[in-house]
């Protein structure tokens, strides 16, 4: 039995109330790495399914990268606890390769690469929102980056509308990652952690 903390719930509900992330009859889809972060993050959107005084759909999906990597286990976790998964087999792994940039950045390409995937599929099965796993530390990571390389004051926001038209929301955006980290470990989720990065590869 998954237990989310009081904190966590109160947090994310609070946000959902606050700014309307999901409405009645919102279909979401959830980037699902199967980090501490979108572990915490589809467990948190079942459990407003479960309570929420309105209907809405949510689906995880995991962009695999072409490297071998056995995610199938994502998939058996999801369905131990009846929340749909799909897997995503890409290559994106050997793109990269011809793709990127001398001196690029590997995790920016990754992550614009799995969003792409996402927000395709999205759009192809008929999702309005894609819901990410993106955190407080995140956010003012972000904020900083963006201060000190940009010279502007500009972090994540807990919604905005892609240029698809897909709404994009991050509903623990105002939790810290500590609440997340303890979320897996009180809980003995096996979680997908920096290892899998493939610019470690």
């Amino acid at each position: 039995m998954i237990e989310l903390s009081k904190k966590i719930s109160t947090i994310v509900g609070k946000t959902n109330a606050e700014y309307g992330l999901i409405k009645e009859g919102d279909r979401v889809l959830v980037g699902f790495s199967g980090g501490k972060d979108s572990l915490t993050l589809i467990h948190a959107l079942n459990r407003i399914k479960k309570v929420a005084p309105f209907n809405f759909d949510f689906k995880a999906v995991t962009v695999t990268y072409g490297m071998g990597e056995q995610v199938q286990f994502l998939s058996n976790h999801c369905a131990e606890h009846g929340i749909e998964h799909e897997i995503i087999d890409t290559q994106i792994f050997e793109l990269a390769g011809e793709k990127i940039r001398k001196n690029s950045s590997f995790c920016s390409f990754f992550s614009r690469m799995r969003r792409g995937y996402i927000y395709t599929v999205a759009q192809e099965q008929g999702y309005n929102k894609i819901a990410l796993g993106h955190h407080l530390d995140d956010a003012m990571e972000s904020f900083f980056m963006n201060f000190f390389y940009n010279g502007t004051m500009r972090t994540m926001p807990p919604k905005y509308t892609a240029e698809n038209g897909l709404e994009v929301i991050r509903p623990l955006i105002f939790c810290r990652e500590r609440q997340l980290r303890a979320f897996a470990d009180s809980n003995e989720i096996n979680v997908i952690g920096d290892e899998a990065c493939p610019g470690l590869r």
